[in-house]
């Protein structure tokens, strides 16, 4: 036997119906954001405008841009960026695990601390902790310590108990927040498992409330390394009093605080690219894709300039 295929009158195939036609892509134009952007730039136009009027020697920011004095204020500055850091970190997770307590005398206690210190402005803090030799002629600790309250009471330590004691009240509420997002069955199941307390919290309470305290602590470490600038007031030398001490000795002070503001900058923006890599870091296991680095997201900018504006390829 023999197939015998079906034709059309003619004896061919008949023709197979044309495919839906290729949508053409257009883009929508927001007309909005040149507006916008129009704006900007004539604002942006505008202030350098008016910062050229004024008579501000430009040339004097290079010239003490390395200066020894302006590098030792650097290195002044991050060194009590660091300490204070430190100081309301350690004092933070532990006023967060004080306030977390069961213990109505110790939740008080921290309740109270945080209320005081974020509750005044860290400014007159500093004060009181530089003016107290008005008041205590002598710091008598016992035997442990005794001494002049002025020879104990330097500016070194007056700018770290200002400021390092401040920052524990911000800190202990960040680290309060990141331990209460981490659900309380996984605390239940390590203590049902025989884990202690202390254990508990270093093992699997910790780690995963990271996720949600290492995001303001960067931002707080940013912030410590402005506000290290009041300490001036306190007679403790940093950047911000070293360029001040410059400008009124070379008759450049807006020059020279100019020039603090560009390492400033400097500095935080270092930070800042820090920050963004510790949150990279902890957010594995959390999110599905690791969000890009500076260097990728640059790539892939340059990558899109050549695709078609329709999406095609």
């Amino acid at each position: 036997m023999t197939d015998i295929k079906k034709t059309g009158s003619t004896g061919t195939p008949p023709t197979p119906a044309a495919g839906p036609a290729a949508i053409t892509a257009i883009p929508v134009r927001h007309y909005g954001r040149y507006v916008s952007a129009v704006i900007a730039i004539g604002l942006l136009a505008s202030i350098v405008y008016a910062f050229s009027q004024g008579q501000i020697n430009w040339g004097a920011v290079p010239d003490y841009f390395f200066d020894d004095r302006i590098l030792r204020g650097v290195g002044q500055t991050l060194l009590l960026t660091v300490l204070s850091m430190a100081i309301g970190i350690v004092g933070g997770v532990l006023l967060a695990v004080m306030r977390l307590s069961k213990n109505p005398v110790t939740a008080s206690i921290a309740w109270s601390y945080i209320w005081f210190f974020r509750g005044t402005p860290v400014l007159v803090q500093l004060f009181v902790w530089f003016n107290l030799g008005l008041v205590f002629e002598y710091i008598n600790l016992g035997p442990v310590y005794k001494d002049e309250w002025s020879s104990f009471m330097t500016p070194l330590l007056t700018a770290l108990l200002g400021l390092g004691l401040n920052e524990a009240a911000y800190m202990a509420e960040i680290c309060r927040a990141g331990l209460l997002s981490v659900d309380e069955g996984q605390t239940e199941a390590s203590h049902a498992l025989g884990m202690s307390h202390s254990k508990t919290l270093r093992r699997v309470v910790i780690p995963q409330a990271m996720r949600v305290i290492v995001p303001p602590t960067g931002n707080e470490v940013i912030n410590m390394l402005k506000t290290t600038s009041l300490v001036a007031a306190v007679q403790f030398t940093e950047l911000f009093r070293y360029a001040q001490d410059i400008g009124q000795n070379s008759g450049a002070p807006v020059e020279m605080y100019f020039l603090a503001a560009a390492w400033y900058l400097i500095m935080t923006s270092i930070l800042s690219v820090g920050q963004y890599y510790l949150e990279r870091h902890y957010a594995r296991g959390s999110s599905r894709s690791l969000p890009q680095t500076p260097i990728q997201k640059i790539r892939a900018n340059l990558l899109s300039l050549g695709r078609p504006s329709g999406g095609m390829a």
